[in-house]
C-alpha cells in the first residue's frame, strides 16, 4: 500500500501504537496480515444510529445503502458472484457504544466498517481502523479531521469545509469581503464560526461573529446588530426551539433586503421550520431530492420509493459507501491494503455526478448545491439554484 502522509495529533499516534488484544485482522492460511479467505464471504459491518438524537440521519443512510448495493451490483448483493456478509448495528449516538462494538466486529473477522453521522464517533473509529488495519469509511460524519486522518479512513459524504466553501460562492471571491456568523453562542455555534474564520477567512476576508446566549428570546438587538455591521453576507448557524424566533426577526428587522443570509439546508423534517423567511433565505446544501438529475440519482430514487421511502440530506452518503464496498471488494483482492489502493484516486460517477476519491488525504471531492425554498401548496420544498462544481469547494490537502 503507497503510504500516504498522516496528521494525527501526538495522543491520537501514542494511542494507535497500542494493539488490540485479540482484535487483530484474520489472517489467511499462507497469507498476509490482513488477508481474508480468497472467495470467501466478505464481511462489512455498518454502524450507524438506529436510536438517539442522529437516529434520522442514520435511517437515511442505511436507506441509501441499501439503493447503493442494489445499483453497484446489478440487485445481486454480490460482488461478481462474492457474497457480501452484512451487519448492521447501532451507534446510539454515543462513541463509546460505536467503539464497543466495532471492536466486537474487529474481534470477529470483519475487515470493512462504514457508517455513523457523529464526527465524535467517526473519530473514535478512524482510531481503531489504524490500529487493527481494517477499512473503514465513514458517513455523513461532517468533521473535516477525518480527511487524512490515517491510511485506512475514507468519507461517504461531505464535509465542513465544502459546506462553508459553498456558502461562499453566494459571494464570489471572498477576498476583501465581511463576512458576520450569526450563531448560538455554544460549541456548535463557536465552531462554525471557527470553520468560517479557517475557510472563508482564509481566502480574504474578514470574519466577525455576533454570538447569542442559548437561553435568549428576544432576536431584535441581534438583529439590529447585523445591520450594523454592513456585511456583504451573513452566515447563519442555529439550532433549536428558538430558531422561528430567529428567523422572524430577521425578516421584520429588514435583513434579508440589506444582506444575502444564507444558511444549511437541513433534512426534509426541517423545510418548513423558517416559516415567513423560508423565500428570503439563500441555501447551501450537500443534497436534497431532484437536484443533481443524474442517472444514478434516478435508480436511487426509484430505490427507495418502491420501498416507502424518500431521497433525502445524506441518502447519497450511503449509496456511495455502497459504490465504496464494492469497489474495494472487486478490485482490492483479498487484502485490506488492497482495498485502501482500489479506492485512492478513484474517481466514480454516483448520486451527485462525478465524484473522486481524493488520493493523496482521501477527501471525497464532489459538487455541492446552491437551493432555495418555494411554496407548493402548505408546504415549502427546495429548488436548486446552481450547482457549485467539485473543485471550487475542494478543501485543501490535509496538513498542507
Amino acid at each position: 500500500m503507497r503510504v500516504t502522509k498522516k496528521y494525527l495529533a501526538t495522543a491520537v499516534i501514542a494511542a494507535a501504537s497500542i494493539a488490540l488484544v485479540g482484535c487483530a485482522p484474520t489472517t489467511a492460511a499462507g497469507g498476509d496480515a490482513g488477508a481474508t479467505d480468497a472467495g470467501a464471504p466478505v464481511k462489512v459491518a455498518m454502524l450507524t444510529s438506529q436510536t438517539g438524537p442522529l437516529a434520522a440521519y442514520g435511517a437515511a443512510y442505511t436507506a441509501g445503502f441499501e439503493a447503493g448495493l442494489d445499483y453497484a451490483t446489478d440487485g445481486t448483493g454480490a460482488v461478481d458472484g462474492r457474497e457480501l456478509d452484512i451487519e448492521w448495528a447501532d451507534d446510539q449516538g454515543n462513541p463509546d457504544t460505536a467503539v464497543s462494538k466495532a471492536k466486537d466486529f474487529i474481534g470477529q473477522g470483519y475487515q470493512i466498517l462504514a457508517g455513523t453521522a457523529a464526527s465524535g464517533i467517526a473519530t473514535a473509529l478512524a482510531e481503531q481502523a489504524e490500529q487493527n488495519e481494517i477499512l473503514y469509511i465513514s458517513g455523513p460524519a461532517a468533521a473535516d479531521a477525518i480527511t487524512g486522518v490515517n491510511d485506512y479512513t475514507f468519507r461517504s459524504g461531505r464535509q465542513t469545509y465544502q459546506d462553508v466553501a459553498t456558502a461562499g460562492t453566494f459571494i464570489g471571491d471572498p477576498d476583501g469581503k465581511k463576512v458576520v456568523v450569526f450563531a448560538q453562542d455554544n460549541a456548535f455555534g463557536q465552531g462554525n464560526l471557527a470553520a468560517v474564520q479557517a475557510v472563508l477567512g482564509g481566502q480574504g476576508a474578514t470574519v466577525e461573529g455576533v454570538l447569542v446566549a442559548e437561553d435568549a428570546t428576544e432576536f431584535t438587538p441581534f438583529a439590529q446588530q447585523l445591520l450594523a455591521a454592513s456585511p456583504d453576507l451573513v452566515f447563519v448557524a442555529w439550532a433549536g426551539a428558538s430558531s422561528g424566533a430567529m428567523w422572524t426577526a430577521l425578516s421584520q428587522q429588514g435583513v434579508f433586503d440589506a444582506v444575502p443570509v444564507v444558511t444549511g439546508l437541513g433534512d426534509t423534517a426541517t423545510y418548513g421550520a423558517y416559516g415567513d423567511a423560508s423565500a428570503d433565505i439563500s441555501f447551501l446544501n450537500h443534497y436534497f431530492g431532484g437536484a443533481a438529475g443524474t442517472d444514478a440519482e434516478a435508480a436511487m430514487i426509484e430505490y427507495l420509493e418502491a420501498n416507502g421511502e424518500t431521497p433525502d440530506l445524506f441518502s447519497p452518503d450511503g449509496f456511495v459507501a455502497a459504490q465504496m464496498i464494492v469497489q474495494a471488494v472487486r478490485e482490492g483482492g483479498d487484502t485490506v491494503d488492497g482495498m485502501v489502493d482500489a479506492l485512492e484516486g478513484w474517481t466514480f460517477d454516483s448520486v451527485k455526478g462525478e465524484i473522486t476519491v481524493r488520493e493523496d488525504d482521501h477527501a471525497m471531492i464532489q459538487p455541492m448545491y446552491q437551493a432555495k425554498l418555494v411554496q407548493d401548496g402548505a408546504n415549502w420544498v427546495p429548488e436548486l439554484v446552481d450547482t457549485i462544481d467539485a473543485e471550487t469547494v475542494a478543501p485543501p490537502v490535509a496538513g498542507e
